[in-house]
C-alpha cells in the first residue's frame, strides 16, 4: 500500500523523516512516498484530504478534523520559544500595524491574533518575510522556521517571541505543527503509521549526526552553519516530537479552545484530536 507523507522542506522535518526517506527502518510493508511543500500549502491541501499523512499547522486542524486525526508523534512544540515578530526598529505596540505573516492557517498567525487581535496582516511566503520587513513594505514580520535564529543577522529587532509569551501566560509549551493521518485508512494502517512515525523520530534522535548530515541540505540560511542547524533541529525535534506528553496535549486543547472562543477559529473544536485516543473502525 502506498502512503504519501507530505511535509515541509525544512531541516527539522528532514531530520524527523530521514530514516523513512533513506530506508533506515522497516516500513512494515508500506510503500512511502514523500511530498515536499511549504506549510501553508499543506494546510490548504489537507482541507481537500489530499494526502494520507501530512504535516500541518495546529491552527488548521479543526478545519480538517472530519478527515484526519493527529498522530501522537511528529509534533513541533516550542518550549518557551516559537514564532518571532521582528521589525527594523523597536515598536511599543503591534496594534494597528501592518504585519507580514506566513499564512492565515498557520499556528503562528493564530498565536499572534491571541497576543494582539488588532493588526493588518499581509500574507507573504515564509521565506520572503524578512525581505519584506527590510524593504519597508510592512511594519513588522512574523518569522517561522530558521528565521527565528537568523533575523538578527539582518539587523532586525525582536518585538515578541510568541512562544515565550505563551509560556509566561499559560505555563505550557506552544504546540505549532503536527502530523495528521487520514481516518479512512482504517485502524490497522493508522496504528502502523503511528509506530513508523515514532520509530523514525527515535532513530534520528539516536543517530543524530547521520540525520543531521541529511537535514542540513534543507536548512536554507543555515546550510553553512552546522551548529545552528543542530540548534534549530533540537528546538523542534526532541522528546515532545516522540510524544507530546500530557501537558503538551493540554496545550493543544487550550490553544484551539482559545482560538475558537476569540472567534479566530470559525469551526467547532473536535472532542477527540489524537489518533491513539480515537476508536477507529
Amino acid at each position: 500500500m502506498k502512503i504519501r507523507i507530505a511535509h515541509s522542506p525544512d531541516s527539522d522535518d528532514a531530520f524527523m523523516f530521514y530514516p523513512l526517506v533513506q530506508g533506515e527502518i522497516d516500513t512494515e510493508g508500506l510503500e512511502i512516498e514523500h511530498v515536499l511543500a511549504d506549510i501553508e500549502t499543506l494546510n490548504r491541501e489537507a482541507l481537500k484530504g489530499t494526502y494520507e499523512v501530512s504535516a500541518i499547522s495546529f491552527h488548521a486542524y479543526p478545519y480538517v478534523a472530519d478527515k484526519y486525526l493527529v498522530l501522537p508523534s511528529g509534533g513541533s512544540v516550542g518550549e518557551g520559544y516559537g514564532p518571532v515578530v521582528v521589525a527594523r526598529e523597536p515598536l511599543s505596540t503591534l496594534k494597528g500595524k501592518r504585519i507580514a505573516v506566513p499564512g492565515t492557517l498557520t499556528t503562528a498567525f493564530l498565536t499572534l491574533k491571541l497576543y494582539e487581535p488588532d493588526f493588518e496582516h499581509v500574507v507573504v511566503p515564509f521565506d520572503k518575510i524578512i525581505d519584506e520587513v527590510l524593504e519597508g513594505n510592512v511594519d513588522a514580520g512574523l518569522v517561522i522556521h530558521e528565521g527565528q535564529l537568523t533575523y538578527a543577522d539582518h539587523g532586525l529587532t525582536k518585538i515578541v517571541d510568541l512562544g515565550e509569551w505563551w509560556k509566561k501566560k499559560y505555563d505550557l509549551p506552544l504546540p505549532l505543527g503536527c502530523n495528521i493521518v487520514r481516518k479512512d485508512l482504517g485502524s490497522e494502517v493508522i496504528r502502523k503509521i503511528e509506530r513508523l512515525m515514532r520509530k523514525s523520530i527515535e532513530y534520528s534522535l539516536r543517530e543524530r549526526e547521520k540525520a543531521l548530515s541529511y537535514a542540513i541540505d534543507y536548512a536554507r540560511d543555515l546550510q553553512e552553519d552546522r551548529q545552528r542547524t543542530d540548534k534549530f533541529v533540537g528546538m523542534y525535534v526532541n522528546h515532545r516530537t516522540v510524544d507530546y506528553g500530557e501537558d503538551g496535549r493540554e496545550a493543544v486543547r487550550l490553544l484551539l479552545r482559545l482560538g475558537r472562543e476569540k472567534g479566530i477559529i470559525k469551526v467547532p473544536i473536535p472532542k477527540v484530536i489524537f489518533s491513539d485516543e480515537a476508536q477507529i473502525d
